[in-house]
């Protein structure tokens, strides 16, 4: 079982791996099947070590939304047929960027 530090580490190499190869426009995007399946897979990491992480470490972070990024693993893990590229590229480019300084500062307290 991986604990939190471990998990809180998990967010940001996802988040650090989508970054690498996000330098592309949004059409570039729409016409990469790999890269869209990329992003899927890293936002799936991020919503399944969100849902490992203990109560009493998210309650650190209340700003953090919590829920939606665990129903957004749900959603990507459970209904692959019915994908939004729209969903998929808004949260690699903006949501997860604005989630990594919120992580990292979950990182310093010992956790």
């Amino acid at each position: 079982m991986r604990d939190p530090a471990e998990r809180l580490r998990d967010i940001l190499e996802a988040i650090a791996a989508m970054q690498r190869h996000l330098d592309t426009q949004r059409a570039s995007f729409e016409e990469n099947e790999l890269l869209q399946i990329w992003c899927v897979h890293h936002l799936q990491i991020i919503g399944e070590a969100a849902r490992g992480l203990p109560d009493d470490v998210r309650a650190l972070a209340p700003s953090i939304p919590w829920p939606k990024l665990i129903g957004m693993r749900n959603i990507l893990v459970h209904g692959y047929f019915a994908l939004d590229t729209d969903i998929i590229w808004n949260a690699a480019v903006r949501d997860a960027p604005a989630l990594k300084p919120e992580i990292e500062r979950l990182e310093g307290p010992g956790i």
